[in-house]
């Protein structure tokens, strides 16, 4: 993955830098914008929650809170 420095940031060692940035999802007020993002997105809902997943892209993915 990566090292943190001293000061905080992140430096990004070896070929698997995406999954540093794909870890996190948005949390959002609105379904209906986070959908229209991408058109592989698709709406779910799990434990009564809303998320919108999306398997082509990761970086894409939301909650709805």
């Amino acid at each position: 993955m990566g090292r943190i420095d001293s000061v905080g940031t992140i430096q990004l060692t070896g070929g698997n830098w995406r999954s540093v940035f794909t870890r996190f999802m948005k949390v959002v007020s609105s379904i209906k914008s986070a959908k229209k993002r991408h058109p592989a997105c698709q709406v779910v809902r799990r434990k009564g929650k809303i998320y919108v997943i999306n398997k082509v892209e990761p970086r894409y993915k939301a909650r709805q809170g």
